[in-house]
């Protein structure tokens, strides 16, 4: 798929968050867009801290989107390039605002000064977010036994928490911090070596810790992979990746600062075809 041959979602999705593009290529053709659409929907939304120069600008831009979200839902969305296929696939999918709503309101905890209190608080953002997001991906693939979208929040809430050690070093270089305050304490990781990049025990042992939990989200949505056939595959090929990632965290000693944990892998596309003839996440 050339990137001339894309719609706007596609290619900022293909741009910015590749790893689930190249999930999406294994989609039926008939959803693809769709797919395409909603993760350019999460673009929007996660980027806006980043963009951002004081909470409350992000606040703001966050409650356009809910507006945004109330043109769709009240038949008169606004013209933007993401809310216009946004209502369309609203409409296609039958897609529940809450579940829009949950995304945003989890979005709201990136613009906090604070790092998670605990592990359990860290999860709740990771499912509200990247784990809500997938179960949207779930349902635009057709899937509606309860069970089954369960384990695609699963999945996706694995994905961010293994997203979330990968980006250590971005958000320390921004001075903010993901680790839970809770998991640093116990584990004597201090936020100055953090904010320095200095890798060390305990960020080895903090990280291992949240990457166990990651594992045990995949290993339960694992267990639901006979509701996924390969029509509905590509919402939870995402666990590929993440335990990709979470091996190459432990051949690295769980050191998130390590640059071998950036490296590009040329054989991922494989590694989801592969899944994807399989049938199995």
């Amino acid at each position: 798929m050339t990137a001339a041959s894309l719609s706007y979602c596609g290619g900022e999705v293909r741009a910015h968050d590749r790893e689930r593009f190249l999930t999406a290529l294994f989609a039926p053709s008939e959803h693809r867009e769709a797919l395409f659409t909603l993760y350019a929907f999460n673009l929007e939304v996660a980027k806006i801290a980043e963009v951002v120069s004081e909470p409350m600008l992000g606040r703001i831009r966050l409650q356009w989107w809910r507006e945004a979200l109330d043109g769709i839902y009240g038949g008169t969305p606004r013209q933007h390039a993401v809310v216009e296929p946004l209502s369309g696939i609203v409409e296609r999918y039958a897609l529940p605002r809450a579940l829009f709503d949950r995304i945003i309101d989890g979005r709201e905890r990136d613009l906090e000064d604070e790092p998670p209190q605990d592990l359990e608080a860290l999860e709740a953002y990771a499912a509200d977010t990247s784990g809500t997001l997938t179960r949207l991906a779930a349902l635009v693939l057709g899937q509606g036994d309860e069970t089954a979208l369960e384990a695609a929040e699963r999945v996706g809430t694995a994905w961010a928490l293994v997203g979330l050690l990968r980006a250590v070093a971005f958000h320390a270089a921004q001075k903010r911090v993901f680790l839970p305050s809770e998991l640093a304490a116990r584990h004597g990781l201090a936020h100055s070596d953090l904010f320095e990049l200095r890798s060390s025990p305990a960020l080895a042992a903090a990280t291992e810790e949240i990457a166990q939990q990651a594992e045990k989200h995949l290993a339960q949505a694992r267990g639901q992979s006979a509701h996924f056939d390969r029509a509905r595959l590509a919402a939870v090929l995402p666990a590929v990746i993440a335990r990709h990632h979470i091996r190459r965290l432990k051949r690295c000693g769980w050191d998130p600062l390590d640059p071998k944990v950036q490296h590009p892998n040329q054989a991922l596309a494989f590694k989801l075809l592969t899944a994807y003839l399989l049938g199995r996440f």
